[in-house]
């Protein structure tokens, strides 16, 4: 009863794959080349990051009102109205550029026209036709001769600056004084 089993014909006859021209077991990928294929689970890009990936782009005839956020740097030619918040990463204002909007972004170039409040965490830069008509946060600032500029500058004290004086601080305030919390006996 047990034994008259058929046996599956449906498994491989050989289990581990043979070069058809050497009749030799396939060999595997070297350690090198699995390093530069293997990619990131949470990009598809190459593990390491070290690839340079194109920024995204709204090109001229595209308008669009609303929000746009994001983690990869952007360049915009179209006509935007609302909010553009990429973070960390490079905005990139073109020509034919027309920006109603608050811009929150790593760095900022203005090539055309922005109207709205600008936050470049690390510089904002308005070419020599470009313009802006609002408030500018950042803690760099270039004007180019020609650039047109109406609003309020607030600079403020970059991340990297701010963590060594607070370093500073914290280690002159944790000395203790000589002889401070000694008692005699």
């Amino acid at each position: 009863m047990w034994g008259k089993k058929k046996p599956d014909t449906t498994q491989a006859a050989d289990p581990e794959p043979t070069n058809l021209q050497t009749n030799q077991p396939a060999k595997p990928a070297s350690a090198s080349w699995e390093g530069i294929t293997k990619m990131s689970e949470d990009v598809m890009r190459p593990a390491g990051g070290t690839a340079y990936l194109a920024p995204s782009r709204l090109g001229s005839s595209l308008h669009l009102k609303g929000e746009i956020s994001g983690n990869e740097d952007l360049d915009i030619d179209g006509i935007v109205e609302g909010l553009v918040d990429i973070d960390k990463r490079k905005l990139t204002v073109g020509v034919t550029a027309k920006l109603t909007a608050d811009i929150i972004a790593g760095e900022v170039i203005v090539y055309g026209s922005v109207k709205g409040k600008v936050h470049g965490k690390g510089k904002v830069e308005i070419k020599k036709d470009g313009s802006v008509n609002g408030d500018l946060t950042t803690a760099q600032i270039i004007i180019e001769d020609g650039a047109y500029f109406k609003g309020s500058i607030e600079i403020e004290k970059s991340a990297e600056k701010e963590g060594d004086k607070n370093v500073f601080s914290r280690t002159a305030s944790a000395t203790p004084a000589a002889g401070a919390g000694l008692k005699s006996i």
